[in-house]
C-alpha cells in the first residue's frame, strides 16, 4: 500500500516487493481484549488462536496466513487490525444479551459486531450524521453509524448472527438448535456445518449462494431466497434507523451491495415509509483502513 493509498496485489508471499515497511493483517474477531490495532508477537498470536472458535471461517485461515507471512517476512513488524474494533463504541444496552450475568462477566458473551474495517471506510466516504451501512457479500451485516461511530449492528457474538448470508443462516430461534440436538436429528458438528456452510441463500434456494445466479433463475426457490434476503436486510435497516433516531443515508457496499441493483431497489422500496434519504454505493477499501492503522500503530 503506497502512501497515496494505492495498492497492488501480489501473487504470493515470495513476490512481495523489497522495501515493505510493515504488514497489516485483517483479523475478524478480536474478542474482548483487542479493540485497537496491535503489533503481533508470540503472545498475541497465542491469544488470537484462542479466538478461532468464535469465527472459525475467518480467524483460522487468517492465522495460517499470519504465520506464513511472519516466516516469509521476519524482519518487518506485523500488525493485527480487527473487524470488531470499530464496534467497540456500541453502548452496553445494545451490546448486552439478556443472558445470565455469569455468561457476560466471566465468559465474555456479548455482541461484538464485524465488518468494522469496511464500515469505517464507508463512513469516511459518506459523511452524514445518521448513516446505515449495508455490507452485503458472502457475509452480510447492517450497521448504524451515528456521527461516524458505530452504535449498533446486526452481527453479534459471532459473524453468524444477523441477516441471511450466502451460506450462513443469520439469526434463528435458538430453540431450533436445541430441538435438533435433543431429538438426535443432528450432532453438534453437523449443526455448525449446516448453519455456517449450508444455510442462507444456498439453503433457501437449494441451488446457489450467488445472488447473480439467483437473479437469473426462474425457479420459485430462487425467488424465495432473494425475497427473504431483501426483506431481512430492509428489516435490519429499519431497526438500525431506530437506533439512530432517524436516517440521512443508506450506503451499500460489498460484492452484492455494490453490484446488485435488484437487491438495492428491493431493499430501498421497503424503506420508502421513512421519507427522504440518500442512497449511496461505495466500493469498500478494507485494505486502505488496515494499512493506515498499521502505519499509525508504528508511527
Amino acid at each position: 500500500m503506497g502512501e497515496d493509498d494505492s495498492s497492488e496485489p501480489v501473487a504470493s508471499l515470495d513476490a512481495v516487493p523489497a522495501g515493505v515497511g510493515r504488514v497489516a493483517h485483517r483479523i475478524v474477531h478480536g474478542g474482548a481484549r483487542f479493540r485497537e490495532p496491535v503489533v503481533i508477537d508470540a503472545d498475541v498470536e497465542s491469544e488470537l488462536a484462542a479466538l478461532v472458535e468464535l469465527a472459525p471461517l475467518h480467524n483460522a485461515p487468517a492465522l495460517t496466513a499470519l504465520a506464513d507471512a511472519r516466516r516469509a517476512l521476519p524482519d518487518v513488524p506485523h500488525v493485527a487490525v480487527f473487524d470488531t474494533a470499530f464496534h467497540a463504541t456500541i453502548p452496553d444496552f445494545a451490546s448486552a444479551y439478556a443472558v445470565p450475568r455469569r455468561w457476560r462477566d466471566e465468559w465474555g458473551i456479548r455482541r461484538y459486531g464485524f465488518h468494522g474495517l469496511s464500515v469505517q471506510w464507508v463512513a469516511e466516504q459518506v459523511r452524514v450524521p445518521r448513516l446505515v451501512v449495508c455490507h452485503l457479500g458472502g457475509g452480510c451485516s447492517v450497521t448504524a453509524v451515528l456521527d461516524g461511530r458505530s452504535v449498533d449492528t446486526t452481527m453479534g457474538f459471532s459473524p453468524l448472527e444477523g441477516v441471511p448470508m450466502a451460506t450462513r443462516s443469520g439469526s434463528i430461534d435458538p430453540e431450533i438448535v436445541l430441538h435438533l440436538l435433543r431429538a438426535g436429528k443432528l450432532q453438534l458438528e453437523e449443526v455448525e456445518a449446516a448453519l455456517e456452510r449450508e444455510s442462507g441463500l444456498l439453503g433457501l434456494s437449494g441451488a446457489s449462494a450467488r445472488v447473480e445466479e439467483l437473479e437469473r433463475s426462474d425457479d420459485p426457490a430462487a425467488r424465495l431466497a432473494l425475497a427473504v434476503f431483501c426483506y431481512r436486510v430492509a428489516y435490519a435497516v429499519g431497526a438500525m434507523t431506530a437506533a439512530l433516531g432517524g436516517l440521512d443515508a443508506v450506503a451499500f457496499t460489498g460484492g452484492v451491495g455494490e453490484r446488485s441493483e435488484h437487491v438495492r431497489d428491493e431493499v430501498c422500496e421497503r424503506l420508502r415509509f421513512l421519507g427522504e434519504f440518500r442512497i449511496e454505493v461505495v466500493e469498500t477499501r478494507e485494505d486502505v483502513v488496515a494499512a493506515r492503522a498499521a502505519r499509525a500503530v508504528l508511527a
